[in-house]
Formats: C-alpha cells, sequence, structure tokens
C-alpha cells in the first residue's frame, strides 16, 4: 500500500518547489509582468482545479467499468445532461428560474435517475441476454450518438452560462489568483472526492461494490445482491457525471457536447490510474489535469489535451497497469 501512494511527497514535494520558485519569481517579473515562477504555479492550481473536475465525471466511469466490465462511451453524454438540466432549471425561459444551487441538487437527482433508466432499460436486458462486451460497447457508442443529438436538439448549439456566478473579481493568493466561484467549486470536489473515498472504505454498500469489483461471482455466493449494487452503480455515475458537469459549467461553459470532449480525458485518468480502481481514477485524472495545464507554458493551449495523452502513453510503457492498477498474469 505504501508503493501505491509513493506519489503523494512527490506531489506534495514538486508543489512546493513550484511555491517557492513563484516568491522568486515575483520580485523578478514585478516590473514586466508574472513571471515564469507565477505562471508556472498558476497553472499548476489551475490544473489541480481541471483534475478534480474530471476525476468527479471519471469515478462513475471507473465504478461502472469495475462492476460489469463495460467501457461505456455514453458516460461524457451524462456528464453533458446534468449541466443543461441544470440550465434549464436556472437560466432558460422555459423553466422555473430556480437558483444555482437548487437547480444542481435537481439535476444530479436527474442524472442519477437517468444512470438507473439506461441500466434498467438498456443493459440488465442485454446481461441477461449473455450480449458480448463488444456488441456492447458498440451499442454506447450509438446510445452516446442518440443522447448528444437529443441534447442538441432540446438545448441548442449556442455555448450558455449560468445566470450566478458568473463574472468574479479574482482573490490574490500571493503569486496566483482564483475567483470564488473557481475556489468554491475546487473544495466542493475534493470534498465529494473525499466523501466518496470514505464511502467506498467503510460503508456496507462500499464493501459490496468493492466486493463486486474484484470478483463478481464470489460476490453473489456470499449472498450481495449484484444486480442492486449494480444499479447503485449507475446510479451514483449518472449523479456523480452530473455533478462534474455542472462543475465544468460554471468554470467554462456549457455546449451540447461538452461531455463528448472530455470522454477521452476520462478514459485517459481512468488508464493511466488503473482499470476499474476508483482510487486511480482520481489520481490519474489529477495527473492528467496538471499536466494539461502546465504544458500551456510551453506550447499552445490547443496541444495541451495532446501533451496529456503523451503522458499517458509514457507512463503506460514505464507500468502498464497504471499508477495505482495491480499486476496481472497472461496465460
Amino acid at each position: 500500500m505504501r508503493g501505491r501512494w509513493a506519489f503523494v511527497p512527490a506531489l506534495a514535494l514538486f508543489s512546493v518547489v513550484l511555491c517557492a520558485v513563484a516568491a522568486r519569481a515575483q520580485g523578478e517579473g514585478g516590473r514586466h509582468g508574472p513571471g515564469f515562477g507565477e505562471r508556472a504555479l498558476q497553472a499548476f492550481i489551475d490544473g489541480v482545479q481541471f483534475g478534480v473536475i474530471i476525476a468527479i465525471t471519471a469515478v462513475g466511469l471507473s465504478l461502472i467499468f469495475g462492476t460489469i466490465h463495460l467501457i461505456n462511451f455514453a458516460h461524457g453524454e451524462f456528464v453533458t445532461i446534468g449541466a443543461t438540466f441544470a440550465f434549464f432549471l436556472n437560466v432558460s425561459a422555459a423553466g422555473p428560474g430556480w437558483h444555482l444551487i437548487p437547480a444542481a441538487l435537481a439535476a444530479v437527482a436527474f442524472g442519477a435517475l437517468v444512470g438507473w433508466a439506461v441500466d434498467r432499460g438498456v443493459w440488465r436486458p442485454l446481461r441477461a441476454r449473455g450480449t458480448g462486451l463488444i456488441n456492447m460497447f458498440i451499442v454506447t457508442i450509438g446510445l452516446s450518438l442518440l443522447l448528444r443529438h437529443v441534447v442538441l436538439v432540446l438545448y441548442g448549439n449556442r455555448p450558455a452560462s449560468f445566470a450566478q456566478y458568473d463574472i468574479q473579481q479574482a482573490i490574490e493568493l500571493g503569486p496566483v489568483g482564483i475567483t470564488p466561484r473557481d475556489l468554491t467549486v475546487t473544495l466542493l470536489s475534493v470534498l465529494v472526492l473525499f466523501a466518496l473515498a470514505v464511502l467506498l472504505q467503510r460503508t456496507r454498500i462500499g464493501t459490496a461494490v468493492r466486493a463486486v469489483a474484484a470478483n463478481r461471482d464470489l460476490a453473489e455466493a456470499s449472498g450481495i445482491d449484484v444486480r442492486r449494487v449494480v444499479s447503485i452503480v449507475w446510479m451514483a455515475g449518472g449523479g456523480l457525471a452530473a455533478l462534474g458537469g455542472i462543475f465544468f459549467g460554471l468554470v467554462e461553459i456549457i455546449t451540447w457536447d461538452m461531455g463528448f470532449k472530455l470522454l477521452l480525458l476520462m478514459f485517459a485518468g481512468i488508464i493511466l490510474g488503473g482499470l476499474g480502481s476508483a482510487y486511480g481514477a482520481m489520481v490519474g485524472s489529477l495527473v492528467i489535469g496538471v499536466v494539461a495545464q502546465m504544458s500551456t507554458l510551453w506550447f499552445p493551449v490547443d496541444l495541451q489535451y495532446a501533451w496529456a495523452l503523451l503522458v499517458l502513453i509514457v507512463v503506460l510503457l514505464l507500468r502498464p497497469q497504471g499508477i495505482l492498477g495491480r499486476r496481472e498474469r497472461v496465460g
């Protein structure tokens, strides 16, 4: 276990070094704009914020893969559905005009309902018929296209933003700045991830989820209601994806294909952290977010996702099972 978390002191040391560099560069760059150290620290803070949002959306996808070994290509649409449903309740002229907080809570509940309905109406019948994983993966692609274009018809193709917390003055924290909205989103994301970790480790349902992910047949033989666990995982995945979509819409903007754009980064975080591991999805997503943002210090913003995926390739060449994944014997 100690080896798995060896990255934590390294990440902390990296943060301290950045702070020291930024403090030294603050005086040097004060007259000529931000120095490299300040920009590096700001990019690191932005990367942590981006990474925890990716982690919230990716954890549900990882749990789904861990329990039923399905690569859900439609998971990105759950992200979009959460953001657009909250937008409908908060901003849309046809909606009730709720404040963003109750609108977000309702959207998370709606995302969980969508996850449960998709499992109950699509995946459970397919599993009962013994449909192969490759065929089910193809079905997820078709479901992704269907949901994405339903959102396009209902929401439209114009980018939009929520009514509250749109334009804010940044809080200066030494050499870096962050708006109260972004700081709140980051802290809430960390709290949600921490609560999810406690849920998985300290509760009966969390133990059941981990048991099903480890060995479905043995879990069922032990008396665990596997179908109920899978339904709960789908609901959790849909709710977390919706919450991540709301957070991403707050810090960026709401579009009809925002979830699809995040999907590749979700997969990258899951694979980098270790397939089927919720904690691996958190760590991998954080690494992807930090690398994507810090790459903008040297390269164009349009290439930030490409460099994040390059890091994924390099890590997998050195450690094929991912950061927190386990080695498996083949043959």
